[in-house]
């Protein structure tokens, strides 16, 4: 079975998220829903699970590293 949007259907894709990210509905600490709401345009067949990862990490690329970010702001 593939994860792309072309070789999953929508029920498929939920699942994926769900197995990918375990019982989202054991939010001891309070990330897991917004991680759930992250993988949303996976699920709707908007952005590929690739696309959503980069997106997310790039929030941790230094700022000498891209051009336009100023860092993350807790380092002085």
């Amino acid at each position: 079975m593939g994860y792309l949007i072309s070789e999953t259907t929508r029920e498929e894709r939920e699942r994926i998220v769900a197995e990918s990210l375990g019982n989202i509905e054991a939010n001891c600490d309070g990330c897991m829903p917004g991680l759930a709401e992250m993988y949303q345009d996976y699920i709707d067949g908007k952005k590929e699970l690739r696309q959503i990862n980069m997106e997310f990490c790039a929030g941790y690329v230094k700022g000498d590293d891209m051009p336009g970010r100023t860092g993350c702001g807790m380092m002085p």
